[in-house]
């Protein structure tokens, strides 16, 4: 009995000392290394190189490990630059899992990044256009429906107008997968044309 009286006022002081109050004193860090990294700061000088700069340039051919090699997936223009694929390269579609998991993944993505502007229908009469933004081109144009497959991937990527550019924020795989579903909404509505 005494032990056990002794073991609760015990625990009562030591469940009052825990009062919830901030310390001034520094952390207990036991990687003090990993707290506190030596590093430079960006433009900074460095007497550690010999022209004195602290930026440096990354290993020559060095590959970022999301950055797509093949230039017809990842840029969409043909291996030799002379022009843009006329179609959505297997590989993109390999990579998507096939045609029906490439429509599924370019509707959602499409959903979230062009129905905005676009429409749901691709005719350029969003939500944004409606509280006043400048109406995009239609999907249903001639010229977008001649438009190659690559020119709509890289229009995507790096923006037209005033449409910005969404490299950084849709992975390549998901700007192939809107470009496949865009054709698709262009096959769906043969009727639709410019006004």
């Amino acid at each position: 009995m005494r032990r056990s009286l002794i073991c609760a006022v015990v625990s009562l002081c030591v469940l009052a000392g825990c009062r919830g109050e901030t310390s001034a004193s520094e952390p207990i860090v036991p990687l003090r290394n990993m707290f506190d990294q030596q590093r430079y700061d960006p433009q900074a000088a460095s007497a550690f190189f010999s022209d004195g700069r602290a930026m440096r340039q990354p290993v020559e051919h060095t590959v970022a490990r999301e950055e797509e090699l093949d230039p017809a997936v990842g840029s969409g223009l043909l291996a030799d630059g002379s022009g843009y694929v006329l179609h959505i390269p297997t590989e993109a579609l390999r990579g998507l899992g096939g045609m029906e998991a490439a429509l599924a993944r370019g509707q959602d993505r499409f959903n979230i990044y062009c129905r905005p502007c676009h429409d749901g229908t691709g005719s350029g009469k969003g939500t944004v256009v409606e509280r006043g933004m400048a109406q995009p081109p239609t999907y249903h144009e001639e010229r977008i429906r001649q438009m190659p497959d690559g020119q709509m991937f890289a229009t995507i990527s790096n923006g037209v107008r005033n449409m910005p550019a969404y490299a950084a924020q849709i992975p390549v795989s998901d700007r192939w997968a809107i470009v496949t579903y865009v054709r698709a909404l262009q096959v769906a509505q043969p009727g639709e044309a410019a006004e």
